[in-house]
């Protein structure tokens, strides 16, 4: 099942190889908001209050592995492209080694931290707080899961398969599914239930991807012979899976602040965010996981001295994910109402009204983030991943300034915050479209 993107259709073959990862965010997306949407209409508010907060808490912590394993992806993709075997078995020696560690280090300072987590994120509230540790403590026992999922997915895609990362991502939403109806309908479990659930579909996933590539993929035999790894390969290793790791680290930790703001405002704000989040990462997903392809395209294509496919691929992208977030956009603007209804009762005016409101704001301008996407796949697949780290900050450093001093306006108040993100969004893509303009003979 691995596809060769340096040869056939140019936009056919990224939507092809694009296909089945969108397909499986989606059914990641479907459970996580199966958790919400259970949590909100089982457990009431405050309880979806808790569980959005310590969601976006989790998304900071797994997208340190996650940057990791895509920056050790790229380096996979290229070695692929140049048809290296044995580099490509020694990257993943080297790279296995350094993001293990890493994710045992994340995992004890995440419990060592979890009373502090409280003051950063400025929970005041004693009944949320209360539900949101215990989300937690059960969360964070998920994370060695998460690596191994994610290692072994962007091992897949980078040798050009994105079927068996979905179909083990299929089995996991399923199970997560029904174990959630099970541990908070039947056990009346609560939250410490909805993040049971979460865990055990994630040790199915990562497990199970884990031991299907080890025993399926032919690149994958005989790394007993690369016990000894060359300092060149750990230092390259480092460099794109650390820099790729900064650049989503960034990106969360800033979603992290505007979310301790966000909780400043109440639970009411509170309940609204996390709820109309969620409908968001599910709109803008796909263009994503398009992004993700476009990267594994170029960097196949990169490592095999392609520049002419190169051009013509980025063409293709840009009006793809365009097309693709106008008509998303459109959707979203019409059923905003309807969506948050989804997963609050309708007398909960406020968090309804408080909700759409952020995504007719957000939703309007999906085209910056899908354009963002592109870029940054763009740059991280042709040895440039401190450009998309650069992109990430002024994308992030103007939402996290522009939302403190907007939501203080007040005309606009939790507004400001809203609008800070795509105000953000088109601040980066201008700098990372004009970079390409001055530099695009020196990258091929």
């Amino acid at each position: 099942m691995n596809r060769d993107l340096t040869s056939g259709p140019v936009v056919r073959s990224m939507l092809r190889f694009a296909a089945p990862m969108i397909l499986g965010n989606l059914l990641q997306q479907c459970y996580n908001i199966a958790d919400t949407l259970i949590v909100g209409r089982v457990l009431g508010s405050d309880a979806l209050a808790a569980v959005g907060s310590a969601f976006t808490l989790m998304t900071f912590l797994t997208s340190i592995l996650l940057g990791l394993c895509m920056g050790s992806g790229a380096v996979f993709s290229i070695r692929y492209g140049r048809r290296d075997e044995g580099g490509l078995k020694e990257g993943v020696c080297a790279s296995f080694a350094l993001i293990a560690g890493l994710s045992v280090v994340l995992n004890i300072a995440a419990f060592a931290c979890l009373d502090a987590i409280r003051f950063f994120l400025k929970v005041s509230d004693e009944n949320v707080w209360t539900l949101m540790r215990e989300y937690l403590a059960v969360i964070f026992c998920g994370i060695a899961a998460t690596f191994l999922y994610n290692y072994f997915a962007s091992f897949l895609r980078a040798v050009g398969n994105s079927v068996v990362p979905l179909i083990f991502l299929a089995v996991s939403a399923a199970l997560n599914i029904a174990l959630d109806l099970y541990f908070v309908l039947v056990l009346g479990s609560g939250a410490a239930g909805a993040a049971a659930a979460t865990v055990i579909a994630q040790y199915v996933s990562g497990i199970g991807l884990a031991a299907y590539a080890l025993v399926r993929c032919p690149e994958l035999r005989g790394l007993w012979k690369y016990r000894r790894i060359r300092w060149c390969c750990i230092r390259e290793i480092a460099g794109f899976s650390v820099l790729t790791c900064v650049q989503q680290s960034v990106m969360n930790l800033g979603i992290l602040m505007v979310q301790g703001l966000v909780n400043s405002f109440g639970p009411t704000v509170m309940a609204a965010f996390a709820a109309a989040v969620k409908i968001d990462a599910f709109a803008y997903m796909p263009v994503q996981d398009f992004g993700n392809a476009f990267s594994t395209f170029i960097a196949q294509n990169y490592g095999a001295g392609k520049a002419e496919r190169i051009r013509r691929g980025l063409k293709g992208a840009v009006v793809t994910a365009l097309v693709f977030s106008a008509v998303i956009s459109l959707a979203v603007w019409i059923f905003a109402g309807p969506l948050m209804k989804l997963f609050v009762e309708a007398e909960e005016s406020g968090v309804i009204a408080q909700g759409v409101r952020y995504l007719r704001i957000e939703g309007a301008f999906y085209g910056g983030i899908g354009c963002l996407f592109l870029l940054y796949g763009l740059y991280r697949a042709m040895e440039r991943p401190g450009m998309s780290v650069v992109l990430t900050i002024i994308s992030l450093g103007t939402r996290v300034v522009l939302a403190y001093k907007l939501s203080a306006v007040p005309a606009l108040g939790v507004a400001g915050i809203w609008w800070s993100i795509p105000i953000g969004w088109f601040l980066a893509d201008a700098v990372g479209a004009g970079y390409y303009l001055l530099r695009r003979r020196q990258l091929f």
